[in-house]
């Protein structure tokens, strides 16, 4: 693919994953406005909680039915989807529609997700690939800042139909770029879906979230819709077991579960999925009900949770990266995101915001220490067969712990808002015509109220939401118990490539162990070459004396017959004028060969033997980078491979 083409894939696709990324978080400085419209407050969470669920758990059959069907036209499929789930959310007429359609839109989204860094791999040589990887990490990390942010701007300034209907210009242009730009891809992978663990996982999960939004509220905790959605669940997890112990390829394999890294991590990602989202969806209620600021506003006060989340993620990674330690770094992130949410649930109306950014502050960057290390620790701890599907599971809770926070968290705010309620009702002298429901259903109903009443109703909505924190507190202390419990090994090689975009998004994708391990390898290479690495090749393989950008001539000209000076310096991105002394050196020793006119190159025996021992070098080097993996055919051949590609791709000149 020529360049023009792969820029605009790669923005197509980046595009892609910015929009489901972005309706992760986008909603939360809407849903006031979103409910003051449509009303159904005990069903705010759902908006999150449909989103995230669906996203979840349609993540493992986009991955492999991609790799099964041909990525393209599943990608083309899931932008059609989130598009038409986009456009049916801005036209909901109640709260029950939006639900639906954003269930419809977090299946695409999935999609886009899973697909998108699929696709990096399959238009992207293994040299810039690390790079590129880097830029979709990047994509993460805007979402989760600027998605509040952007809700509260198009709220004031549009209204809320709009952070739907923003998705269709910027989906549409990605669209049509993928049709028509994108190759097909003809490379197959067979899998053995597994359907029925899909569907009976996602059921149960289902089953336990509508147990936490309904239990105790809308239905008693003995009320037969109770009863019936627990033995439902139970069934539907026993079947699970069942499913995953008699398929080849189960979506979540029960050997996973013996492993303890994996059962602390997945435990711990749980709970900071609960808190992350839980603050997300809920102080903006705070900020916009109880001190009145704009929804802008508030998607800017929550700045300071999501600067302390990447900020710690980009620290932690690094820290890893230099040491190989990490156990440390969930135990303090937890402590960290624990005092955070015990500070905030010490707030009231009479709060100061400034306070309020200080406690976010302390939560961020707990939370930033615990996200990201989570997927390594399991990476980590796992034999290579398991790598992909344990990766995948491990913010396969995390989502989840998303989706049951949300809807946790809001039947203790849903509650605790009708007790407070029917006290203050009790004893207010209510103006004539007021009625009490409308507070309820339309918090933008207090600031129309007598100032006396209104500071009544303020402390109940201050109370409601800050009783999110008291239970969401102890709740993350548990998460900071079960982080002493997860072990220190030593830390593979292309493990130590930590990727931000799995730690700050929610969803990962699917991809099989070897595409782990590459992904691993790749960023690996890709810093190496950065950092003199064309001066190390040409010294371990002997070619002492010859200058870095000597090696890579030699590198480019192996395998190749004659090679024009005007394409070499072309790929080389230098002028011929530059390689003019670098290519006489080689000359003049005897390993390169120029055309009778001097206008092209090609390597001579000793030139080609020299090219044969720096292949084998950079063969080896990557060899042992995937040797603490064990002893693999596969991954040796993959080592052999990117060598490969990265001696023979298109790259910037060494330095």
């Amino acid at each position: 693919m020529r360049q023009q083409g792969l820029t605009l894939v790669i923005v197509a696709l980046m595009l892609g994953m910015l929009l489901a990324a972005l309706d992760q978080t986008i909603v939360s400085t809407a849903l006031p406005t979103i409910v003051g419209d449509l009303g159904g407050l005990e069903e705010l969470s759902w908006v999150v909680t449909a989103y995230l669920l669906a996203s979840t758990v349609s993540t493992p059959l986009w991955g492999k039915l991609g790799d099964q069907y041909g990525r393209k036209r599943l990608f083309i499929g899931a932008i059609c989807i989130f598009l038409v789930g986009s456009a049916l959310c801005g036209l909901s007429r109640n709260m029950g529609e939006l639900i639906a359609f954003r269930a419809l839109q977090g299946l695409g989204g999935g999609g886009l997700m899973v697909l998108a860094q699929a696709i990096v791999g399959d238009v992207v040589s293994a040299r810039e690939r690390g790079r590129y990887q880097g830029f979709f990490g990047a994509v993460f990390a805007v979402s989760s800042i600027v998605g509040p942010l952007l809700g509260g701007l198009f709220v004031d300034h549009l209204s809320w139909h709009w952070v739907f209907y923003v998705n269709l210009p910027l989906g549409a242009v990605a669209l049509f770029v993928i049709v028509t730009v994108l190759p097909g891809d003809g490379s197959r992978t067979r899998h053995m879906i597994d359907y029925a663990g899909v569907v009976l996982l996602g059921g149960a999960t289902s089953c336990v979230v509508l147990i936490a939004t309904w239990g105790g509220t809308t239905y008693r905790w003995n009320d037969p819709v109770i009863v019936g959605l627990a033995g439902a669940a139970v069934a539907l997890l026993a079947g699970w077991v069942i499913a995953a112990r008699r398929v080849a390829e189960p979506v979540l394999p029960l050997g996973l579960f013996g492993v303890r890294a994996f059962a602390m991590s997945s435990a711990v990602g749980f709970v900071v999925g609960f808190g992350m989202f839980g603050a997300l969806t809920y102080l903006p209620l705070y900020l916009q009900v109880v001190h009145g600021v704009s929804p802008t506003l508030s998607g800017v006060y929550l700045l300071p949770m999501m600067a302390g989340m990447l900020s710690m993620s980009i620290v932690s990674g690094q820290i890893i990266s230099k040491t190989g330690r990490y156990r440390f770094l969930p135990i303090g992130g937890t402590a960290a995101a624990s005092v955070g949410m015990f500070l905030l649930s010490t707030m009231t109306e009479d709060s100061s915001l400034l306070v309020m950014g200080c406690f976010l502050l302390v939560l961020g960057a707990g939370l930033g220490m615990t996200m990201q290390v989570l997927v390594i620790v399991v990476q980590n701890a796992v034999d290579f067969k398991d790598l992909g599907v344990a990766t995948s599971g491990a913010t396969f809770f995390r989502s989840i712990g998303g989706s049951f926070g949300v809807a946790a968290l809001g039947a203790v705010f849903a509650a605790t808002l009708d007790d407070d309620l029917r006290r203050v009702l009790r004893g207010a002298g209510l103006p004539p015509g007021f009625d009490p429901a409308r507070v309820r259903e339309d918090p933008t109903a207090i600031q129309r109220l007598p100032q006396g009443l209104a500071h009544g109703f303020l402390h109940v909505y201050a109370d409601a939401i800050v009783a999110v924190f008291r239970v969401a507190a102890p709740v993350m202390l548990g998460a900071f118990l079960l982080s002493w419990f997860i072990p220190q090994a030593r830390l593979r090689e292309t493990t130590k490539a930590a990727d931000l975009g799995e730690g700050l998004g929610a969803t990962s994708a699917e991809r099989s162990s070897l595409a782990e391990v590459e992904r691993g390898l790749v960023r690996l290479a890709d810093a190496d070459l950065r950092r003199g690495y064309y001066d190390r090749l040409g010294e371990v393989a002997g070619l002492n004396g010859i200058s870095p950008q000597g090696v890579w001539i030699i590198a480019r000209l192996g395998g190749e017959g004659w090679v024009r000076c005007a394409e070499l310096a072309a790929r080389a991105k230098v002028s011929k004028e530059y390689g003019r002394p670098y290519v006489d050196q080689l000359v003049d020793v005897g390993l390169v060969r120029r055309s009778d006119d001097g206008d092209a190159l090609r390597l001579t025996e000793a030139g080609k033997r020299a090219a044969s021992r720096l292949l084998q070098c950079a063969c080896e080097g990557l060899r042992l980078l995937v040797a603490d993996w064990g002893a693999h055919p596969q991954l040796a051949r993959l080592a052999d491979r990117i060598a490969e590609e990265l001696l023979g791709a298109e790259v910037d000149r060494p330095r």
